[in-house]
Protein backbone atom coordinates (compact mmCIF):
# COMPACT_ATOMS: atom_id res chain seq x y z
CA UNK A 1 0.00 0.00 0.00
CA UNK A 2 1.04 3.72 -0.38
CA UNK A 3 0.20 6.14 1.51
CA UNK A 4 -3.36 5.32 3.66
CA UNK A 5 -5.32 9.10 4.21
CA UNK A 6 -8.73 8.99 5.86
CA UNK A 7 -10.61 12.26 5.39
CA UNK A 8 -13.50 14.26 6.93
CA UNK A 9 -15.29 16.61 5.75
CA UNK A 10 -18.05 18.63 7.91
CA UNK A 11 -17.94 22.02 6.43
CA UNK A 12 -21.82 22.27 5.48
CA UNK A 13 -24.51 19.57 5.94
CA UNK A 14 -22.84 16.83 4.78
CA UNK A 15 -20.64 14.64 7.38
CA UNK A 16 -18.36 12.78 5.01
CA UNK A 17 -15.42 10.29 5.33
CA UNK A 18 -13.08 8.48 2.71
CA UNK A 19 -10.34 6.39 2.75
CA UNK A 20 -7.58 6.24 -0.30
CA UNK A 21 -4.76 4.57 -0.88
CA UNK A 22 -2.37 6.98 -2.33
CA UNK A 23 -4.92 8.26 -5.00
CA UNK A 24 -6.87 4.94 -5.20
CA UNK A 25 -9.98 5.50 -3.95
CA UNK A 26 -11.06 2.93 -1.21
CA UNK A 27 -14.57 4.22 0.59
CA UNK A 28 -16.35 7.85 0.42
CA UNK A 29 -19.23 7.53 2.69
CA UNK A 30 -22.19 10.34 2.96
CA UNK A 31 -24.53 11.47 5.43
CA UNK A 32 -27.20 14.25 4.05
CA UNK A 33 -29.33 16.20 6.28
CA UNK A 34 -32.88 16.38 4.52
CA UNK A 35 -34.21 18.53 7.63
CA UNK A 36 -33.07 22.13 5.87
CA UNK A 37 -35.50 21.49 3.09
CA UNK A 38 -38.10 22.95 5.07
CA UNK A 39 -36.64 25.90 6.35
CA UNK A 40 -35.50 26.51 2.09
CA UNK A 41 -31.88 26.90 3.53
CA UNK A 42 -29.35 25.54 5.62
CA UNK A 43 -29.88 25.86 9.69
CA UNK A 44 -26.10 26.07 10.73
CA UNK A 45 -27.46 24.85 14.46
CA UNK A 46 -29.13 22.32 12.98
CA UNK A 47 -26.27 21.30 10.89
CA UNK A 48 -23.96 21.12 13.61
CA UNK A 49 -26.17 18.82 15.64
CA UNK A 50 -26.91 16.50 12.66
CA UNK A 51 -22.78 16.12 12.16
CA UNK A 52 -22.56 15.35 15.65
CA UNK A 53 -24.67 12.46 15.89
CA UNK A 54 -23.33 11.40 12.02
CA UNK A 55 -20.31 11.91 12.07
CA UNK A 56 -19.16 8.25 14.28
CA UNK A 57 -21.03 5.83 12.14
CA UNK A 58 -19.82 7.73 8.68
CA UNK A 59 -16.10 7.41 9.76
CA UNK A 60 -16.40 3.86 11.18
CA UNK A 61 -18.33 2.76 7.76
CA UNK A 62 -15.69 4.42 5.74
CA UNK A 63 -13.19 2.80 7.02
CA UNK A 64 -14.93 -0.65 7.63
CA UNK A 65 -15.66 -0.21 3.57
CA UNK A 66 -12.51 0.38 3.06
CA UNK A 67 -10.80 -2.84 4.40
CA UNK A 68 -8.46 -1.31 6.72
CA UNK A 69 -7.79 -0.82 10.75
CA UNK A 70 -7.24 2.19 11.90
CA UNK A 71 -3.33 1.55 12.60
CA UNK A 72 -3.28 1.29 8.72
CA UNK A 73 -3.57 4.86 8.47
CA UNK A 74 -0.98 7.30 7.87
CA UNK A 75 -3.07 10.44 8.47
CA UNK A 76 -5.63 12.26 8.81
CA UNK A 77 -7.29 15.16 6.63
CA UNK A 78 -10.28 17.48 7.69
CA UNK A 79 -11.54 20.36 6.33
CA UNK A 80 -10.78 23.18 8.64
CA UNK A 81 -12.30 25.77 6.61
CA UNK A 82 -13.99 27.55 5.17
CA UNK A 83 -17.83 26.75 6.09
CA UNK A 84 -19.88 26.99 8.79
CA UNK A 85 -18.39 27.18 11.75
CA UNK A 86 -20.53 24.92 13.90
CA UNK A 87 -20.30 22.33 11.13
CA UNK A 88 -16.59 22.53 11.16
CA UNK A 89 -15.83 22.39 14.86
CA UNK A 90 -17.68 19.08 14.69
CA UNK A 91 -15.45 17.51 11.92
CA UNK A 92 -12.45 19.13 13.42
CA UNK A 93 -12.94 18.22 17.17
CA UNK A 94 -13.38 14.93 15.90
CA UNK A 95 -10.13 14.35 13.64
CA UNK A 96 -8.53 15.65 16.36
CA UNK A 97 -9.43 13.47 18.89
CA UNK A 98 -9.36 10.55 16.44
CA UNK A 99 -5.42 11.71 15.65
CA UNK A 100 -4.67 12.34 19.13
CA UNK A 101 -6.24 8.66 20.44
CA UNK A 102 -4.39 6.67 17.58
CA UNK A 103 -1.30 8.87 17.28
CA UNK A 104 -2.04 9.49 13.61
CA UNK A 105 -0.51 12.84 12.03
CA UNK A 106 -2.96 15.56 11.14
CA UNK A 107 -3.56 17.33 8.10
CA UNK A 108 -5.78 20.33 7.50
CA UNK A 109 -7.09 21.21 4.53
CA UNK A 110 -8.83 24.17 2.56
CA UNK A 111 -12.28 22.94 1.32
CA UNK A 112 -11.68 24.86 -1.88
CA UNK A 113 -8.61 22.89 -2.54
CA UNK A 114 -10.01 19.76 -2.31
CA UNK A 115 -12.45 20.65 -4.95
CA UNK A 116 -9.80 21.35 -7.44
CA UNK A 117 -8.08 18.41 -6.82
CA UNK A 118 -11.10 15.99 -7.22
CA UNK A 119 -10.43 15.33 -10.58
CA UNK A 120 -6.94 13.47 -9.30
CA UNK A 121 -9.31 10.77 -7.33
CA UNK A 122 -8.16 7.84 -9.14
CA UNK A 123 -11.07 4.88 -8.93
CA UNK A 124 -10.63 1.25 -9.86
CA UNK A 125 -11.91 0.22 -13.02
CA UNK A 126 -12.24 3.71 -14.56
CA UNK A 127 -9.57 5.48 -16.67
CA UNK A 128 -7.16 7.64 -15.06
CA UNK A 129 -6.57 10.48 -16.90
CA UNK A 130 -5.46 13.88 -14.52
CA UNK A 131 -5.20 17.06 -15.01
CA UNK A 132 -1.66 18.41 -16.46
CA UNK A 133 -0.18 21.09 -14.69
CA UNK A 134 -0.45 24.31 -15.35
CA UNK A 135 -4.50 24.51 -15.40
CA UNK A 136 -7.31 27.03 -14.63
CA UNK A 137 -10.34 25.82 -12.25
CA UNK A 138 -13.54 27.50 -12.60
CA UNK A 139 -14.88 27.08 -8.98
CA UNK A 140 -18.52 27.56 -8.90
CA UNK A 141 -20.66 26.99 -5.74
CA UNK A 142 -23.13 28.45 -2.91
CA UNK A 143 -20.85 30.16 -1.64
CA UNK A 144 -17.59 30.60 -4.24
CA UNK A 145 -17.05 31.88 -7.50
CA UNK A 146 -13.27 32.01 -8.71
CA UNK A 147 -11.07 31.11 -11.51
CA UNK A 148 -7.91 29.82 -10.32
CA UNK A 149 -4.48 29.00 -11.96
CA UNK A 150 -3.25 25.69 -10.35
CA UNK A 151 0.68 25.40 -11.44
CA UNK A 152 1.04 22.23 -8.69
CA UNK A 153 -0.80 20.31 -6.13
CA UNK A 154 -0.19 23.40 -3.58
CA UNK A 155 0.84 26.44 -5.88
CA UNK A 156 -2.61 28.23 -6.32
CA UNK A 157 -3.43 31.53 -7.52
CA UNK A 158 -6.88 33.23 -7.43
CA UNK A 159 -7.08 34.97 -10.67
CA UNK A 160 -10.33 36.18 -10.52
CA UNK A 161 -13.61 36.02 -7.88
CA UNK A 162 -16.62 37.28 -7.35
CA UNK A 163 -17.06 40.60 -5.45
CA UNK A 164 -20.08 40.13 -4.26
CA UNK A 165 -22.50 37.02 -4.69
CA UNK A 166 -21.40 33.68 -5.68
CA UNK A 167 -22.87 32.29 -8.41
CA UNK A 168 -24.79 29.22 -6.74
CA UNK A 169 -26.74 31.64 -4.64
CA UNK A 170 -27.78 33.26 -7.94
CA UNK A 171 -29.33 29.87 -8.79
CA UNK A 172 -30.83 29.90 -5.14
CA UNK A 173 -32.60 32.58 -5.36
CA UNK A 174 -34.13 32.58 -8.81
CA UNK A 175 -35.84 28.90 -7.42
CA UNK A 176 -36.25 31.47 -4.29
CA UNK A 177 -38.35 33.88 -6.34
CA UNK A 178 -40.02 31.33 -8.56
CA UNK A 179 -41.39 29.25 -5.58
CA UNK A 180 -39.37 26.09 -6.79
CA UNK A 181 -37.87 25.05 -3.58
CA UNK A 182 -34.49 23.91 -2.02
CA UNK A 183 -31.99 23.37 -3.00
CA UNK A 184 -32.55 25.36 -5.90
CA UNK A 185 -30.01 25.18 -8.50
CA UNK A 186 -30.69 21.65 -9.69
CA UNK A 187 -34.27 22.47 -9.85
CA UNK A 188 -33.58 25.14 -12.29
CA UNK A 189 -31.25 23.14 -14.51
CA UNK A 190 -33.99 20.58 -14.56
CA UNK A 191 -36.97 23.35 -15.86
CA UNK A 192 -34.16 24.81 -17.88
CA UNK A 193 -33.53 21.72 -20.30
CA UNK A 194 -37.05 21.94 -21.55
CA UNK A 195 -37.12 25.92 -21.62
CA UNK A 196 -36.09 28.64 -24.19
CA UNK A 197 -32.96 30.00 -23.43
CA UNK A 198 -33.15 32.92 -25.68
CA UNK A 199 -36.34 34.06 -25.27
CA UNK A 200 -35.80 36.53 -22.28
CA UNK A 201 -32.93 38.81 -21.69
CA UNK A 202 -31.63 39.51 -17.99
CA UNK A 203 -28.98 42.43 -17.31
CA UNK A 204 -25.55 40.92 -17.81
CA UNK A 205 -22.62 42.93 -15.36
CA UNK A 206 -20.18 44.89 -16.80
CA UNK A 207 -17.05 44.11 -14.43
CA UNK A 208 -13.52 44.92 -15.35
CA UNK A 209 -10.73 42.44 -15.43
CA UNK A 210 -11.59 38.46 -14.29
CA UNK A 211 -13.54 39.51 -11.02
CA UNK A 212 -17.33 38.39 -11.01
CA UNK A 213 -20.55 40.26 -9.96
CA UNK A 214 -23.71 38.21 -10.13
CA UNK A 215 -26.19 40.59 -8.00
CA UNK A 216 -26.82 42.53 -10.39
CA UNK A 217 -28.06 39.51 -12.07
CA UNK A 218 -29.96 38.36 -9.35
CA UNK A 219 -32.11 41.77 -9.32
CA UNK A 220 -32.83 41.87 -12.51
CA UNK A 221 -34.52 38.61 -12.35
CA UNK A 222 -36.20 40.11 -8.97
CA UNK A 223 -37.44 43.36 -11.34
CA UNK A 224 -38.42 41.37 -14.07
CA UNK A 225 -40.78 38.87 -11.86
CA UNK A 226 -42.33 42.06 -10.50
CA UNK A 227 -42.96 43.74 -13.82
CA UNK A 228 -44.40 40.62 -15.19
CA UNK A 229 -46.71 39.55 -12.35
CA UNK A 230 -48.46 43.01 -12.16
CA UNK A 231 -49.11 42.72 -15.69
CA UNK A 232 -50.26 38.65 -15.51
CA UNK A 233 -50.09 37.15 -11.70
CA UNK A 234 -50.19 33.66 -13.82
CA UNK A 235 -47.13 34.60 -15.75
CA UNK A 236 -44.34 32.66 -14.22
CA UNK A 237 -45.99 29.49 -13.75
CA UNK A 238 -47.02 30.07 -17.79
CA UNK A 239 -43.56 30.66 -18.60
CA UNK A 240 -41.39 28.26 -15.94
CA UNK A 241 -39.16 26.45 -17.89
CA UNK A 242 -38.37 29.41 -20.32
CA UNK A 243 -37.25 31.61 -17.36
CA UNK A 244 -34.95 29.16 -15.60
CA UNK A 245 -33.69 28.76 -19.21
CA UNK A 246 -32.90 32.69 -19.89
CA UNK A 247 -31.63 33.02 -16.66
CA UNK A 248 -29.07 29.84 -16.66
CA UNK A 249 -28.01 31.30 -19.78
CA UNK A 250 -27.06 34.79 -18.48
CA UNK A 251 -25.27 32.99 -15.10
CA UNK A 252 -23.01 30.90 -18.03
CA UNK A 253 -22.31 33.19 -20.36
CA UNK A 254 -20.94 35.66 -17.31
CA UNK A 255 -19.07 32.56 -15.99
CA UNK A 256 -17.85 31.84 -19.39
CA UNK A 257 -16.46 35.07 -20.75
CA UNK A 258 -14.51 35.43 -17.85
CA UNK A 259 -12.89 32.02 -18.09
CA UNK A 260 -12.17 32.48 -21.76
CA UNK A 261 -10.49 35.70 -21.25
CA UNK A 262 -8.21 33.91 -18.81
CA UNK A 263 -7.18 31.71 -20.89
CA UNK A 264 -6.38 34.20 -23.36
CA UNK A 265 -4.09 36.21 -20.91
CA UNK A 266 -2.80 33.11 -19.36
CA UNK A 267 -1.94 30.92 -22.25
CA UNK A 268 -3.11 28.23 -20.33
CA UNK A 269 -5.57 25.81 -22.50
CA UNK A 270 -6.15 23.18 -19.86
CA UNK A 271 -9.04 23.63 -17.73
CA UNK A 272 -11.13 22.12 -15.42
CA UNK A 273 -14.30 23.17 -13.03
CA UNK A 274 -14.91 22.10 -9.62
CA UNK A 275 -17.85 23.15 -6.99
CA UNK A 276 -21.45 22.45 -6.55
CA UNK A 277 -22.59 24.08 -9.34
CA UNK A 278 -20.02 22.09 -11.70
CA UNK A 279 -22.80 19.80 -11.97
CA UNK A 280 -25.13 22.23 -13.45
CA UNK A 281 -25.98 20.58 -17.28
CA UNK A 282 -26.14 23.41 -19.08
CA UNK A 283 -22.49 24.68 -17.54
CA UNK A 284 -20.97 21.42 -18.38
CA UNK A 285 -22.67 20.98 -21.89
CA UNK A 286 -21.30 24.97 -22.40
CA UNK A 287 -17.54 24.17 -21.18
CA UNK A 288 -17.49 21.02 -23.56
CA UNK A 289 -18.65 23.21 -26.30
CA UNK A 290 -16.22 26.00 -25.66
CA UNK A 291 -13.62 22.94 -25.25
CA UNK A 292 -13.90 21.79 -28.79
CA UNK A 293 -14.30 25.34 -30.39
CA UNK A 294 -11.13 26.70 -28.45
CA UNK A 295 -8.94 23.42 -28.61
CA UNK A 296 -8.94 23.17 -25.03
CA UNK A 297 -8.14 20.05 -22.76
CA UNK A 298 -11.37 20.51 -20.36
CA UNK A 299 -11.88 17.86 -17.36
CA UNK A 300 -15.29 17.64 -15.80
CA UNK A 301 -15.92 15.77 -12.18
CA UNK A 302 -18.09 13.21 -11.33
CA UNK A 303 -21.07 13.97 -10.38
CA UNK A 304 -20.82 12.87 -6.81
CA UNK A 305 -17.55 14.55 -6.39
CA UNK A 306 -19.40 17.97 -6.96
CA UNK A 307 -20.68 18.29 -3.72
CA UNK A 308 -19.02 18.39 -1.12
CA UNK A 309 -17.14 15.01 0.12
CA UNK A 310 -14.33 13.52 2.40
CA UNK A 311 -12.59 11.82 -1.12
CA UNK A 312 -11.41 15.60 -2.33
CA UNK A 313 -10.64 16.39 1.28
CA UNK A 314 -8.79 13.14 1.20
CA UNK A 315 -6.75 13.77 -2.03
CA UNK A 316 -5.48 17.27 -0.83
CA UNK A 317 -4.78 15.66 2.17
CA UNK A 318 -2.49 13.31 0.34
CA UNK A 319 -0.57 15.84 -1.21
CA UNK A 320 0.11 18.03 1.81
CA UNK A 321 1.16 14.83 3.59
CA UNK A 322 3.81 14.11 0.88
CA UNK A 323 4.93 17.39 1.00
CA UNK A 324 5.78 17.68 4.71
CA UNK A 325 2.88 19.69 5.99
CA UNK A 326 1.57 18.78 9.07
CA UNK A 327 -1.43 20.73 11.52
CA UNK A 328 -1.01 21.36 14.90
CA UNK A 329 -3.90 20.28 17.70
CA UNK A 330 -4.32 24.01 18.25
CA UNK A 331 -5.10 25.01 15.02
CA UNK A 332 -8.98 26.31 15.18
CA UNK A 333 -11.16 26.15 12.28
CA UNK A 334 -11.24 28.94 9.42
CA UNK A 335 -14.98 29.93 8.61
CA UNK A 336 -13.80 32.16 5.90
CA UNK A 337 -10.27 31.46 3.89
CA UNK A 338 -9.58 34.67 1.66
CA UNK A 339 -7.28 32.83 0.08
CA UNK A 340 -5.48 29.37 -0.51
CA UNK A 341 -2.75 30.64 1.56
CA UNK A 342 -4.65 31.45 4.33
CA UNK A 343 -4.95 27.43 5.02
CA UNK A 344 -2.21 25.75 2.78
CA UNK A 345 0.73 27.69 4.91
CA UNK A 346 1.27 25.31 7.92
CA UNK A 347 4.51 24.48 9.21
CA UNK A 348 6.43 21.64 7.63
Amino acid sequence: MAEIILGIESSCDDTSAAVLDGELLLSNVMASQKVHEQYGGVVPELASRAHQQNILPVVHQAVHQAGITLDQVDAIAYTRGPGLLGSLLVGTSFAKGLALSADIPLVDVNHLHGHILSHFIRQNGKEYDPPRFPFLALLVSGGHSQIVRVDDFLNFTVIGRTIDDAVGEAFDKCAKLLGLGYPGGPIVDRLAAQGDARRFTFAKPNISGLDYSFSGVKTSLLYFLRDKIAEDPAFPADNMADICASFQKTLIDVLMKKLIMATKQTGITSVVIGGGVSANSGLRNRILEEGAKRRWKTYLPELRFTTDNAAMIAIAGLYKYRAGFRSSLYDAPVSRALDYADICSNSK
